[in-house]
């Protein structure tokens, strides 16, 4: 496959990029696993986007929406680059197959099944990994929600009001310590009917009060999964899900952007298939056609063709390409405020 692509023009370039990027924390960009996603999360300063370390993110969505995938995704490339992982689990889910889905290896990272708030954060905020210039490491809970207080175990809070100033109270102590450390800490979350919502108020809510949602620094929004089929003669299997990621709060760049993620059964997060699909529609947006050599497949032959001829990063690099040129299209050319 030729490199169908063009880079960025000069103009271009400094619309998209018009501030000098922030200092990356330790160095080092963390992938999600999507393309799509990491441009949306930090792309616009940082070419390819991805996670910084120094960073509380909370990934909130439905069930079955692909939480846990995106939060084993990032901590399998969390280990790839070096840094050590702390895996916290208290809903006791996660087993050794499945993280091997995402090249997590259990045997190495810090795993802990917490019953209460304070058991989550507190071992963080003790966490001595070994010191690496230039290595993120990570924190992942999987999930806030099942989390418990002391006062609740003991049958002494029915109504749970304890566990939201636990939170709150947390939070507060453990934010500086991850800038200061430069952790990536990624929590998942449930989200829950917000009873007494009116029509023009969001009708769901997360559980465990708002601390999270004001001291994290991204919060990720899933929304309700789509099957995905597969036809076999008169057999028919749901062989995964595609669920929209919002980035609905971010102190890293722009909120509001979003990705259309592809979650495989035993497989993860489908790259391939999000960045052909991107390519595919890019060409009502650009004078130049990068999906033009793939328009007489179908998306099945085309990932296939991509796995191949090992062209995986070729496309991420085409889609790369693409999303600049179209973000840069979205950049407000005006002069700069005159304030008195």
């Amino acid at each position: 496959m030729k490199r169908a692509t063009k880079k960025l023009s000069k103009q271009m370039e400094e619309r998209l990029h018009k501030e000098p990027p922030p200092e990356v924390p330790q160095g080092r960009l963390i992938s999600t696993g999507s393309t799509l996603l990491d441009l949306a999360i930090s792309g616009g300063w940082v070419r390819g986007g991805g996670l910084p370390g120094g960073k509380l993110v909370e990934i909130f969505g439905p069930a079955s929406a692909g939480k846990t995938v995106l939060l084993c995704e990032i901590a399998g490339a969390v280990q790839r680059q070096g840094g050590q992982v702390m895996f916290k689990d208290p809903e006791a889910r996660l087993n050794k197959q499945f993280a091997q889905i995402f090249d997590l290896d259990t045997a190495t990272m810090d795993y802990g099944i917490p019953n209460t708030v304070p058991e989550l954060f507190q071992p963080v905020r003790e966490w001595k990994p070994q010191p690496d210039e230039g290595v993120v490491h990570g924190v992942f809970a999987d999930s806030l929600a099942a989390l418990s207080t002391n006062l609740e175990m003991e049958d002494s809070d029915k109504m749970g009001m304890r566990r939201a100033k636990e939170f709150s109270e947390e939070c507060r102590k453990t934010c500086r310590v991850l800038t200061e450390r430069g952790f990536l800490m990624v929590c998942s979350n449930q989200v829950r009917q917000n009873v007494g919502a009116t029509s023009f108020q969001k009708q769901t809510t997360t559980p465990g009060g708002k601390a999270i949602e004001f001291y994290s620094s991204l919060r990720l929004e899933l929304s309700k999964p789509r099957k995905i089929y597969r036809e076999l003669k008169k057999e028919k299997r749901v062989i995964g899900v595609t669920a929209r990621i919002t980035v609905e709060k971010s102190t890293i760049w722009k909120p509001y952007r979003f990705a259309e993620v592809h979650i495989l059964f035993d497989y993860g997060i489908d790259d391939i298939r999000a960045n052909l699909e991107f390519l595919k529609r890019g060409r009502d947006y650009t004078s130049y056609k990068v999906w033009d050599e793939f328009s007489c497949m179908g998306i099945t032959k085309a990932i296939q063709e991509v796995e191949e001829l090992e062209l995986e990063e070729t496309l991420r690099e085409q889609v790369i390409d693409l999303w600049e040129e179209i973000e840069a299209r979205f950049v407000q050319d005006r002069k700069g405020k005159r304030r008195e």
